[in-house]
């Protein structure tokens, strides 16, 4: 009941809901308490290993080891501090990053990626990706278009068609050349409202967007995307989780009417305060109604208060972090359209904004909601079953995701790997020679 009693204490207003919360349809205490059932419904299978000899006769009392070793749901990190000073801080990065976690969102900010006109840097997100490839995580490119001074080259220029004829250029070129190592894509990044003003929004792609509008300036990258790779996952991304957001969602569309976009993405950034369990449900339901999976694209809870004196970690802010950590993973886990959640940044180190949001210190040692996770993950939420077939079947429930499956008789043992997906096939057949030779 841990969870019931978060959403009634009173915490510091740093890490208090920053919005109240808009859905009355039910409340935090009826969300958290329900959440295992609905994880039990919606995030598990029951799993059927039937083992028989060679001449297909069921074997009973072979025993058998279902063992999980990834997850269907995507739970990942921004990775973008993967490249580290030392040999050590890079080992310490990516062995706890590969631990937790099975998805990765590499940076494609276009000042960063091309600084020079006709020279991008593939080089960089190439290496990341296939570092990730080799340890079985899933990759995601982030953003192909945004209109923030990150995504403004200095040398841009000030004709907005050429902007546009470059712009297009460059979706089409890094889809393409990613093809089977970067499947997955925010291609427009926060289109609600590009036209916000300030000196991140004051740019060359700002002012080519007013020309030339905010719908044409989302569909035709989306078009120009699923060109270059027709197998491609693409998402729609943004901050805003207001009507604003859905105009957007409901005008991308192709020619044909249907979506453009495979999954919208949603940010969550909570520097000022955790959302309200009611507010987090609301946002799901709200856009589960266009029929898509949803990805928390950009999650934040920071683990101190911004002081004066610097904005830094304490163990008061780390203990709290860690409970929002799992409240909010939870009440996410728990909804059926959730597929994928991103955390901001892994560690303190060069976090966004200079705040203390890492899963890990500025030492990149694991704050307690990086265990916190971790034991949901790997632990509450995974699968390690072992028993004794009867009649030559064993049953268990099961976490969608990759299994490795063995079975054990007589001094043999047999191992397989089986998938385990929603819609799929819940049954593996496992034969083992004779007992009698």
């Amino acid at each position: 009941m841990r969870l019931i009693r978060w959403a009634l204490l009173v915490t510091p207003i740093w890490l208090s809901a920053a919005h109240p919360a808009v859905s009355e349809e039910l409340s935090a205490v009826d969300i958290l308490a329900k959440a295992d059932d609905r994880i039990r419904e919606c995030r598990t299978a029951d799993l059927t290993v039937e083992v028989a000899d060679q001449q297909g006769k069921p074997v009973d009392g072979a025993e058998v080891e279902v063992r999980q070793t990834r997850h269907a749901f995507l739970f990942g990190c921004n990775i973008f501090a993967w490249q580290q000073p030392t040999p050590e801080d890079c080992a310490k990065y990516r062995d706890q990053y590969e631990a937790l976690l099975n998805y990765a969102t590499l940076p494609f900010y276009w000042r960063g990626y091309e600084p020079q006109p006709g020279q991008p840097q593939h080089a960089r997100c190439e290496a990341i990706a296939r570092w990730c490839k080799e340890h079985n995580i899933t990759t995601k490119g982030h953003p192909l278009v945004w209109n923030h001074i990150a995504g403004t080259p200095a040398w841009l220029s000030e004709d907005p068609a050429e902007v546009v004829r470059l712009s297009d250029a460059r979706v089409a070129d890094i889809v393409g050349r990613f093809k089977g190592l970067i499947d997955i894509w925010d291609v427009v990044n926060e289109a609600a409202d590009p036209f916000r003003t300030g000196p991140e929004f004051d740019g060359r792609m700002t002012e080519t967007w007013k020309q030339f509008g905010k719908m044409p300036l989302t569909i035709e990258p989306f078009k120009i995307a699923r060109k270059a790779n027709p197998d491609a996952t693409l998402l729609i991304n943004d901050y805003r989780v207001d009507p604003e957001y859905e105009k957007v969602i409901e005008q991308l569309v192709g020619d044909d009417g249907k979506p453009l976009y495979n999954v919208i993405g949603i940010q969550s950034h909570m520097h000022g305060g955790a959302w309200s369990t009611e507010k987090i449900w609301h946002v799901c339901e709200t856009f589960a109604r266009f029929g898509v999976p949803l990805h928390f694209t950009e999650t934040t809870v920071v683990s101190g208060p911004r002081t004066e004196a610097g904005w830094e970690t304490t163990p008061e802010g780390e203990q709290l972090q860690a409970d929002e950590v799992e409240r909010f993973y939870t009440v996410l886990f728990s909804h059926p359209a959730v597929q994928a959640i991103t955390w901001w940044d892994f560690a303190d180190r060069n976090a966004w904004q200079g705040a203390p949001a890492g899963f890990l210190r500025k030492d990149l040692s694991p704050k307690p909601a990086y265990d916190r996770l971790l034991s949901l993950v790997k632990g509450k939420w995974w699968t390690h079953a072992t028993g004794k077939t009867e009649g030559g079947k064993l049953t268990t429930r099961a976490f969608y995701g990759e299994y490795q499956i063995t079975v054990r008789r007589e001094g043999e043992e047999k191992t397989v790997e089986f998938g385990l997906a929603k819609g799929g096939e819940h049954v593996v057949g496992v034969a083992i020679e004779d007992a009698v030779r």
